[in-house]
């Protein structure tokens, strides 16, 4: 299976972070998996490459051109193949494309926004591939919090919980995508409109 991982490119956040997505490539690789992701050297992406890596495991990186052109961050420089199209849309397309499931680890408003996109094209019967939060360190809380009081609240479907897992348990995370439930509705049982 191609996994693609979204999560923080930052090198300044916790170690323990690093270390736990670290860990969470090399068991991605033991179960026969390979990692599709931003292409970044640094922060948790570099983390699950270098645990990926570290298996001789398989890695698709996708960066856009302008990443190396105008430094804006490191780019991991031991993938196996790596794509440079010139735009973000084009960069999460490719990986979209690529994957079979998905883990959001740790991140920033990048990484935000990835998963609520891969959410959506969910919720609009686009995709049936498994999503995974892997809430390390209860870092997703208070997402979780915002979103049950959008549902609360009759902004979003109840039954959105469906379409994604949260978990901070690396086994349980891995067997939910490994075995995800026949989940595909219409637009209209997932979506008011």
């Amino acid at each position: 299976m191609r996994v693609c991982v979204y999560g923080a490119a930052s090198p300044t956040i916790d170690p323990e972070y690093m270390e736990l997505v670290e860990q969470m490539g090399r068991e991605m690789v033991r179960r026969g998996h390979s990692l599709v992701f931003g292409g970044g050297g640094n922060g948790l992406m570099g983390a699950a490459a270098r645990g990926v890596r570290a298996e001789g495991g398989y890695i698709f990186g996708v960066i856009p051109k302008f990443f190396d052109e105008e430094n804006v961050e490191a780019i991991c420089d031991f993938c196996d193949e790596l794509i440079m199209p010139d735009t973000m849309r084009e960069r999460k397309q490719i990986m979209e494309d690529n994957a079979d499931a998905f883990i959001v680890v740790p991140g920033g408003i990048g990484t935000f926004e990835e998963f609520f996109e891969i959410l959506t094209l969910k919720q609009l019967c686009r995709h049936n591939k498994p999503i995974a939060v892997y809430n390390l360190k209860g870092y997703y809380d208070d997402l979780n919090h915002v979103m049950e009081l959008s549902m609360k609240k009759n902004f979003i479907r109840e039954n959105c919980k469906e379409l994604y897992f949260t978990t901070d348990d690396l086994n349980e995370m891995f067997d939910y995508i490994e075995n995800p439930a026949e989940q595909i509705h219409t637009v209209k049982e997932l979506k008011d409109g």
